[in-house]
Protein backbone atom coordinates (compact mmCIF):
# COMPACT_ATOMS: atom_id res chain seq x y z
CA UNK A 1 0.00 0.00 0.00
CA UNK A 2 1.29 3.65 -1.01
CA UNK A 3 1.64 6.00 2.02
CA UNK A 4 -0.47 8.95 1.22
CA UNK A 5 1.30 12.37 0.30
CA UNK A 6 -0.61 15.61 1.18
CA UNK A 7 0.02 19.33 -0.39
CA UNK A 8 1.39 20.19 2.82
CA UNK A 9 2.00 19.72 6.30
CA UNK A 10 4.47 20.39 9.21
CA UNK A 11 7.33 19.00 10.57
CA UNK A 12 8.64 18.57 14.06
CA UNK A 13 11.61 17.29 15.50
CA UNK A 14 12.67 16.49 18.81
CA UNK A 15 14.56 19.59 19.47
CA UNK A 16 10.77 20.71 19.14
CA UNK A 17 9.26 18.68 21.21
CA UNK A 18 11.81 19.20 23.93
CA UNK A 19 11.23 22.75 23.48
CA UNK A 20 7.80 22.50 24.67
CA UNK A 21 8.06 20.06 26.69
CA UNK A 22 10.95 22.79 28.74
CA UNK A 23 7.82 25.65 28.47
CA UNK A 24 5.32 23.24 29.97
CA UNK A 25 7.57 22.10 33.17
CA UNK A 26 8.40 25.88 33.50
CA UNK A 27 6.74 28.62 35.39
CA UNK A 28 4.73 30.12 32.34
CA UNK A 29 2.49 28.53 30.14
CA UNK A 30 1.44 32.13 29.12
CA UNK A 31 2.51 35.67 29.17
CA UNK A 32 6.34 34.58 30.18
CA UNK A 33 9.40 34.92 28.78
CA UNK A 34 9.30 33.10 25.49
CA UNK A 35 7.05 35.17 23.63
CA UNK A 36 9.86 38.30 24.05
CA UNK A 37 12.51 35.36 22.89
CA UNK A 38 9.92 34.57 20.00
CA UNK A 39 9.51 38.05 18.61
CA UNK A 40 13.00 39.23 19.21
CA UNK A 41 14.48 36.17 16.66
CA UNK A 42 11.70 36.36 14.18
CA UNK A 43 12.23 40.44 14.39
CA UNK A 44 15.79 39.46 13.94
CA UNK A 45 14.99 36.60 10.63
CA UNK A 46 12.61 39.39 8.81
CA UNK A 47 14.52 42.16 9.49
CA UNK A 48 12.48 44.59 11.52
CA UNK A 49 12.55 46.49 14.50
CA UNK A 50 9.45 45.27 16.21
CA UNK A 51 7.34 42.14 15.97
CA UNK A 52 4.39 41.32 18.46
CA UNK A 53 3.43 37.67 18.67
CA UNK A 54 -0.32 37.04 18.16
CA UNK A 55 -3.08 33.95 18.49
CA UNK A 56 -3.13 33.97 14.89
CA UNK A 57 -2.79 35.17 11.45
CA UNK A 58 -5.88 36.12 11.17
CA UNK A 59 -5.96 38.26 14.60
CA UNK A 60 -2.66 39.50 12.89
CA UNK A 61 -4.70 41.36 10.57
CA UNK A 62 -7.06 42.34 12.48
CA UNK A 63 -5.23 44.27 15.01
CA UNK A 64 -3.00 45.47 12.18
CA UNK A 65 -5.74 47.80 10.43
CA UNK A 66 -7.09 48.45 13.95
CA UNK A 67 -3.60 50.31 14.80
CA UNK A 68 -3.58 51.54 11.19
CA UNK A 69 -6.65 53.34 11.84
CA UNK A 70 -9.02 51.83 9.75
CA UNK A 71 -12.45 53.66 9.83
CA UNK A 72 -15.79 52.53 9.29
CA UNK A 73 -16.88 52.48 5.70
CA UNK A 74 -13.55 53.06 4.45
CA UNK A 75 -12.34 51.29 1.62
CA UNK A 76 -9.13 49.19 1.43
CA UNK A 77 -7.53 47.28 -1.53
CA UNK A 78 -6.74 43.93 -1.34
CA UNK A 79 -6.20 40.72 -4.07
CA UNK A 80 -9.12 38.28 -4.69
CA UNK A 81 -6.63 35.41 -4.84
CA UNK A 82 -5.70 34.60 -1.45
CA UNK A 83 -7.67 33.73 2.15
CA UNK A 84 -11.07 34.93 3.11
CA UNK A 85 -8.88 36.48 6.10
CA UNK A 86 -6.77 38.89 4.09
CA UNK A 87 -10.51 40.83 2.97
CA UNK A 88 -12.18 39.89 6.23
CA UNK A 89 -10.19 41.62 8.62
CA UNK A 90 -11.29 44.63 6.43
CA UNK A 91 -14.79 43.81 7.48
CA UNK A 92 -13.87 43.61 10.81
CA UNK A 93 -13.08 46.83 11.25
CA UNK A 94 -16.85 47.99 9.28
CA UNK A 95 -14.29 49.23 6.48
CA UNK A 96 -15.15 48.32 2.87
CA UNK A 97 -13.46 45.90 0.38
CA UNK A 98 -11.98 46.41 -2.75
CA UNK A 99 -10.67 44.02 -5.03
CA UNK A 100 -7.84 44.59 -7.77
CA UNK A 101 -7.25 41.86 -10.15
CA UNK A 102 -4.02 40.05 -10.02
CA UNK A 103 -1.14 39.79 -12.20
CA UNK A 104 -1.33 36.10 -14.13
CA UNK A 105 1.93 35.47 -14.70
CA UNK A 106 3.32 35.68 -11.03
CA UNK A 107 -0.56 35.26 -8.89
CA UNK A 108 -0.28 38.27 -6.97
CA UNK A 109 -2.52 41.64 -6.99
CA UNK A 110 -1.60 43.35 -9.97
CA UNK A 111 0.26 47.16 -9.07
CA UNK A 112 -1.14 48.20 -12.32
CA UNK A 113 -4.61 47.24 -11.50
CA UNK A 114 -4.17 49.21 -8.06
CA UNK A 115 -3.02 52.28 -9.75
CA UNK A 116 -5.90 52.51 -11.94
CA UNK A 117 -8.68 51.59 -9.43
CA UNK A 118 -7.23 54.69 -7.13
CA UNK A 119 -6.76 56.64 -10.03
CA UNK A 120 -10.51 56.20 -11.36
CA UNK A 121 -11.98 57.07 -7.87
CA UNK A 122 -12.13 60.02 -5.66
CA UNK A 123 -9.14 61.37 -3.52
CA UNK A 124 -9.56 59.59 -0.48
CA UNK A 125 -11.45 57.07 -1.54
CA UNK A 126 -9.04 54.12 -0.17
CA UNK A 127 -7.45 54.30 3.35
CA UNK A 128 -4.58 51.34 2.80
CA UNK A 129 -4.04 48.32 0.64
CA UNK A 130 -3.33 45.18 1.50
CA UNK A 131 -1.16 43.19 -0.58
CA UNK A 132 -0.43 39.81 -0.51
CA UNK A 133 2.73 37.46 -0.95
CA UNK A 134 0.45 34.78 -2.59
CA UNK A 135 2.20 31.30 -2.79
CA UNK A 136 5.94 32.68 -1.18
CA UNK A 137 5.99 34.95 -4.00
CA UNK A 138 6.85 38.32 -2.54
CA UNK A 139 5.00 41.49 -3.60
CA UNK A 140 7.08 44.51 -5.11
CA UNK A 141 6.63 46.75 -2.26
CA UNK A 142 9.42 49.73 -3.32
CA UNK A 143 7.14 50.44 -6.55
CA UNK A 144 3.67 49.96 -4.21
CA UNK A 145 4.79 52.63 -1.41
CA UNK A 146 4.82 54.74 -4.31
CA UNK A 147 1.65 54.16 -5.39
CA UNK A 148 1.06 54.52 -2.13
CA UNK A 149 2.33 57.55 -0.88
CA UNK A 150 0.95 59.53 -3.98
CA UNK A 151 -2.75 58.63 -2.61
CA UNK A 152 -2.14 58.75 0.94
CA UNK A 153 -2.39 54.69 1.90
CA UNK A 154 -0.84 52.91 4.40
CA UNK A 155 0.19 49.19 3.40
CA UNK A 156 -0.26 46.26 5.11
CA UNK A 157 1.96 43.44 3.78
CA UNK A 158 0.47 40.08 4.39
CA UNK A 159 3.05 37.69 4.10
CA UNK A 160 1.72 34.78 5.69
CA UNK A 161 3.28 32.69 2.87
CA UNK A 162 6.44 34.12 3.01
CA UNK A 163 8.64 34.14 5.36
CA UNK A 164 12.69 33.61 4.32
CA UNK A 165 11.02 35.43 0.98
CA UNK A 166 12.51 38.62 -0.76
CA UNK A 167 12.78 40.99 -3.22
CA UNK A 168 15.18 43.14 -4.84
CA UNK A 169 14.48 46.97 -5.10
CA UNK A 170 15.79 49.67 -7.85
CA UNK A 171 19.33 49.84 -6.09
CA UNK A 172 19.55 45.82 -6.05
CA UNK A 173 19.37 45.43 -2.45
CA UNK A 174 17.61 42.91 -0.90
CA UNK A 175 14.48 43.41 1.06
CA UNK A 176 12.69 40.71 2.78
CA UNK A 177 9.74 40.17 3.06
CA UNK A 178 8.26 41.51 6.75
CA UNK A 179 11.04 43.78 6.71
CA UNK A 180 8.53 46.54 7.34
CA UNK A 181 10.77 48.26 4.45
CA UNK A 182 8.24 49.69 2.24
CA UNK A 183 5.04 48.25 4.13
CA UNK A 184 3.74 50.41 7.51
CA UNK A 185 3.00 46.43 8.74
CA UNK A 186 3.52 43.36 8.00
CA UNK A 187 1.82 39.61 8.72
CA UNK A 188 2.46 36.13 9.30
CA UNK A 189 0.86 33.28 10.43
CA UNK A 190 2.38 29.82 11.93
CA UNK A 191 -0.57 27.31 10.92
CA UNK A 192 0.91 23.76 10.39
CA UNK A 193 1.23 24.18 6.88
CA UNK A 194 3.30 27.33 6.86
CA UNK A 195 7.27 27.88 7.02
CA UNK A 196 7.28 28.17 10.74
CA UNK A 197 4.58 25.74 12.60
CA UNK A 198 3.34 26.62 15.90
CA UNK A 199 -0.03 24.84 15.62
CA UNK A 200 -2.34 28.09 15.61
CA UNK A 201 -0.14 31.61 15.93
CA UNK A 202 0.27 34.77 13.98
CA UNK A 203 3.33 37.57 14.13
CA UNK A 204 2.77 41.34 13.42
CA UNK A 205 5.79 43.23 12.57
CA UNK A 206 7.18 46.74 11.84
CA UNK A 207 9.57 49.46 12.18
CA UNK A 208 7.29 52.15 13.62
CA UNK A 209 7.34 52.54 17.31
CA UNK A 210 3.97 54.03 17.81
CA UNK A 211 2.41 51.48 16.28
CA UNK A 212 4.06 48.62 18.00
CA UNK A 213 3.26 49.93 21.45
CA UNK A 214 -0.69 50.30 19.66
CA UNK A 215 -0.74 46.84 19.12
CA UNK A 216 0.90 45.66 22.52
CA UNK A 217 -1.97 47.27 24.00
CA UNK A 218 -4.78 46.06 21.11
CA UNK A 219 -3.45 42.58 22.04
CA UNK A 220 -4.26 42.42 25.70
CA UNK A 221 -8.12 43.96 26.12
CA UNK A 222 -6.38 47.21 25.53
CA UNK A 223 -4.37 46.87 28.88
CA UNK A 224 -1.31 48.27 29.66
CA UNK A 225 0.56 47.51 32.81
CA UNK A 226 3.71 50.14 31.82
CA UNK A 227 4.16 52.57 33.93
CA UNK A 228 5.06 55.15 31.28
CA UNK A 229 1.94 54.63 29.47
CA UNK A 230 -0.57 55.50 32.04
CA UNK A 231 -2.89 58.04 31.60
CA UNK A 232 -4.54 58.54 34.61
CA UNK A 233 -2.94 60.66 37.14
CA UNK A 234 -0.56 58.86 39.05
CA UNK A 235 -0.76 61.10 42.26
CA UNK A 236 -4.28 60.64 42.42
CA UNK A 237 -4.87 56.77 42.15
CA UNK A 238 -3.36 54.17 45.25
CA UNK A 239 -0.81 52.03 42.63
CA UNK A 240 0.84 49.08 43.67
CA UNK A 241 2.37 45.95 41.68
CA UNK A 242 -1.52 44.99 40.71
CA UNK A 243 -2.79 48.61 38.75
CA UNK A 244 -2.86 48.45 35.33
CA UNK A 245 -5.32 50.38 32.83
CA UNK A 246 -7.69 49.34 29.76
CA UNK A 247 -6.90 52.12 27.54
CA UNK A 248 -8.63 51.22 24.60
CA UNK A 249 -11.30 47.91 23.30
CA UNK A 250 -8.88 45.47 22.74
CA UNK A 251 -8.75 41.86 22.10
CA UNK A 252 -7.72 38.58 23.81
CA UNK A 253 -4.98 37.50 20.69
CA UNK A 254 -2.35 36.67 22.88
CA UNK A 255 0.00 33.79 21.70
CA UNK A 256 0.50 31.31 24.59
CA UNK A 257 4.51 30.34 25.65
CA UNK A 258 3.94 26.96 24.69
CA UNK A 259 3.38 27.58 21.37
CA UNK A 260 6.31 30.38 21.15
CA UNK A 261 8.71 27.60 22.22
CA UNK A 262 7.61 25.27 19.27
CA UNK A 263 8.22 28.62 17.13
CA UNK A 264 11.80 29.44 18.74
CA UNK A 265 12.84 25.95 17.87
CA UNK A 266 11.25 26.13 14.21
CA UNK A 267 13.08 29.53 13.44
CA UNK A 268 16.20 27.62 14.24
CA UNK A 269 15.41 25.73 11.36
CA UNK A 270 13.72 27.94 9.14
CA UNK A 271 16.73 28.66 6.43
CA UNK A 272 17.18 25.12 5.75
CA UNK A 273 13.33 24.64 5.34
CA UNK A 274 13.36 27.25 2.86
CA UNK A 275 16.26 26.24 0.85
CA UNK A 276 14.44 22.67 0.60
CA UNK A 277 11.27 24.46 -0.94
CA UNK A 278 13.58 25.69 -3.25
CA UNK A 279 15.36 22.79 -4.45
CA UNK A 280 11.93 20.90 -4.43
CA UNK A 281 10.57 24.01 -6.72
CA UNK A 282 13.79 23.27 -9.02
CA UNK A 283 12.56 19.71 -9.25
CA UNK A 284 9.36 20.27 -10.61
CA UNK A 285 10.38 23.05 -12.71
CA UNK A 286 13.15 20.89 -14.37
CA UNK A 287 10.40 17.74 -14.92
CA UNK A 288 7.54 19.66 -16.51
CA UNK A 289 9.73 22.06 -18.92
CA UNK A 290 9.05 20.62 -22.24
CA UNK A 291 5.40 19.06 -20.73
CA UNK A 292 2.09 19.80 -20.92
CA UNK A 293 1.87 21.54 -17.06
CA UNK A 294 1.91 25.45 -17.37
CA UNK A 295 4.17 27.14 -14.42
CA UNK A 296 3.32 30.94 -14.12
CA UNK A 297 5.92 32.71 -16.24
CA UNK A 298 7.96 35.08 -13.28
CA UNK A 299 8.30 32.33 -10.83
CA UNK A 300 11.59 30.35 -12.43
CA UNK A 301 13.41 33.23 -12.00
CA UNK A 302 12.23 35.30 -8.79
CA UNK A 303 15.32 33.37 -6.56
CA UNK A 304 13.10 35.54 -3.13
CA UNK A 305 10.21 33.06 -3.59
CA UNK A 306 9.81 31.28 -0.53
CA UNK A 307 7.64 28.55 -2.35
CA UNK A 308 5.35 28.17 0.55
CA UNK A 309 2.81 26.84 -2.46
CA UNK A 310 4.11 24.83 -5.79
CA UNK A 311 0.97 25.47 -8.31
CA UNK A 312 0.41 24.26 -11.58
CA UNK A 313 -2.00 25.22 -14.06
CA UNK A 314 -3.79 22.96 -16.25
CA UNK A 315 -6.68 23.19 -18.78
CA UNK A 316 -7.58 19.71 -17.40
CA UNK A 317 -6.95 19.98 -13.36
CA UNK A 318 -10.06 18.24 -12.29
CA UNK A 319 -8.54 15.05 -14.59
CA UNK A 320 -5.41 16.10 -12.93
CA UNK A 321 -6.59 16.44 -9.13
CA UNK A 322 -8.08 12.89 -9.50
CA UNK A 323 -5.43 11.27 -10.77
CA UNK A 324 -3.46 12.83 -7.95
CA UNK A 325 -5.91 11.27 -5.72
CA UNK A 326 -5.98 8.14 -7.01
CA UNK A 327 -2.21 7.49 -6.21
CA UNK A 328 -2.75 9.22 -3.07
CA UNK A 329 -1.66 12.57 -3.86
CA UNK A 330 -3.57 14.85 -2.11
CA UNK A 331 -3.37 18.42 -4.34
CA UNK A 332 -5.42 21.39 -3.01
CA UNK A 333 -6.69 24.68 -5.07
CA UNK A 334 -5.51 27.75 -3.57
CA UNK A 335 -7.73 29.97 -3.85
CA UNK A 336 -11.07 29.97 -5.13
CA UNK A 337 -11.40 33.78 -5.57
CA UNK A 338 -12.95 35.59 -2.52
CA UNK A 339 -15.30 37.54 -4.27
CA UNK A 340 -16.90 34.61 -5.80
CA UNK A 341 -18.12 33.50 -2.11
CA UNK A 342 -21.62 33.55 -1.44
CA UNK A 343 -20.95 35.72 1.42
CA UNK A 344 -18.97 38.15 -1.12
CA UNK A 345 -21.93 37.57 -4.02
CA UNK A 346 -24.25 39.51 -1.41
CA UNK A 347 -22.08 42.23 -1.04
CA UNK A 348 -22.64 42.98 -4.92
CA UNK A 349 -19.02 41.36 -6.25
CA UNK A 350 -20.16 38.67 -9.03
CA UNK A 351 -18.63 36.55 -11.80
CA UNK A 352 -16.62 38.43 -14.58
CA UNK A 353 -15.32 41.41 -12.13
CA UNK A 354 -11.65 39.74 -11.95
CA UNK A 355 -11.29 38.14 -14.65
CA UNK A 356 -7.60 37.39 -14.08
CA UNK A 357 -8.02 35.55 -11.09
CA UNK A 358 -11.25 33.62 -12.16
CA UNK A 359 -9.08 32.31 -14.92
CA UNK A 360 -6.45 31.45 -12.65
CA UNK A 361 -8.59 29.43 -10.29
CA UNK A 362 -10.29 27.18 -13.67
CA UNK A 363 -6.85 25.96 -13.95
CA UNK A 364 -4.72 25.72 -10.75
CA UNK A 365 -3.57 23.05 -8.85
CA UNK A 366 -1.39 22.90 -5.85
CA UNK A 367 1.08 20.11 -5.74
CA UNK A 368 3.02 18.97 -2.58
CA UNK A 369 5.25 20.89 -1.01
CA UNK A 370 6.90 20.93 2.32
CA UNK A 371 10.56 20.35 3.61
CA UNK A 372 10.27 16.86 5.02
CA UNK A 373 8.98 15.83 1.30
CA UNK A 374 11.55 13.62 0.14
CA UNK A 375 12.81 13.18 -3.48
CA UNK A 376 11.34 9.54 -4.08
CA UNK A 377 7.74 10.98 -3.12
CA UNK A 378 8.48 14.19 -5.94
CA UNK A 379 9.74 11.91 -8.44
CA UNK A 380 6.54 10.19 -7.76
CA UNK A 381 4.29 13.22 -8.07
CA UNK A 382 6.01 14.16 -11.00
CA UNK A 383 5.34 11.58 -12.61
CA UNK A 384 1.90 10.95 -11.72
CA UNK A 385 1.43 14.51 -13.15
CA UNK A 386 3.18 13.60 -16.31
CA UNK A 387 1.26 10.88 -17.17
CA UNK A 388 -2.25 12.65 -16.56
CA UNK A 389 -1.35 15.62 -18.25
CA UNK A 390 -0.38 13.53 -21.43
CA UNK A 391 -4.06 13.14 -23.14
Amino acid sequence: MIHPIPYGRQSISEEDIASVISTLKSDFLTQGPKIAEFEKKFAEYVGAKYAIAVSNGTAALHLSVLALGLKPGQKVITTPITFAASANCILYADGEVAFADIDPDSGVIDLLQVKKLLESNPPDTFAGVIPVDFSGYPVNLELLRQLADEHGLWILEDACHAPGGYFKDSNNNIVKCGSATFSDVSVFSFHPVKHIATGEGGMITTNNLELYEKLKILRTHGITREQNLFQLNTNEIEQGGWYYEMQELGYNYRMPDILAALGVSQLSRAKEGIERRREIARMYFNAFENSNVTIMSKWKFESGHAYHLFVVKSNSRRNLYEKLKQNQIFAQVHYIPVHLMPFYQKKGFHSGMFPNAEKYYEEALSLPMFPSLTNEEVERVIGVVLEAVKT
